[in-house]
């Protein structure tokens, strides 16, 4: 029984780093490395991270700065850069690739927080699956003669109370996402 509400709390663990890692990927006007973290490019015939083909780094706040380990990789990360969905467009000067962050329209700040609520949305309904599955186990168990129905009864208010405080830090990470988006 405690290993069951133990995996529980670890699996919804899981999906609130999952959603902090979403988060990471949204444009908030600030440069940040996560936005080309799941980046693939195209090198020599294999789709590799970007972060393995060269150094990204944050020079300033509205610029990221790509540069490859091998001259060859230019046009292929450019490539990727392109076809990634952050609407942005890369700029070479031979040495380096950089990515200009510009500031945010009224309009893309809302449609940036309709997408951290999407992601926070996602992590909810991940959080009740793993209590559903943990709850199912512990009937099953229950069934069994494993364990008696109080113990039942005290395991589900467990799973319950975890669900409660995994629910209430998704909303708080999608808090503070909506915050940063919204600043100017």
């Amino acid at each position: 029984m405690e290993k069951h509400i133990k995996d529980c709390t670890n699996r919804m663990q899981k999906s609130i780093d999952s959603l902090e890692k979403d988060f990471s990927r949204l444009r908030t006007g600030r440069a940040s490395t996560a936005l080309v973290d799941n980046i693939r490019v195209e090198y020599y015939g294999t789709p590799t991270p970007l972060n393995q083909v060269a150094s990204v780094s944050i020079p300033d706040s509205r610029t990221i700065s790509i540069s490859p380990w091998d001259r060859n990789a230019f046009s292929n990360i450019e490539k990727a850069i392109m076809k990634s969905d952050l609407g942005l467009t890369p700029i070479n000067d031979g040495r380096a690739i950089r990515i200009n962050i510009p500031p945010l329209t009224e309009e893309r700040r809302k449609d940036l927080v309709k997408m951290a609520k999407k992601y926070t949305e996602e992590a909810k309904v991940a959080i009740r699956n793993v209590r559903r599955d943990v709850n199912e186990a512990l009937k099953k168990m229950q069934t069994a003669k494993e364990i008696s129905e109080d113990d039942l009864h005290k395991a589900q208010d467990e799973v319950q109370k975890a669900t409660d405080s995994f629910v209430k830090k998704a909303d708080a990470a999608l808090a503070e996402k909506e915050k940063e988006i919204m600043e100017i």
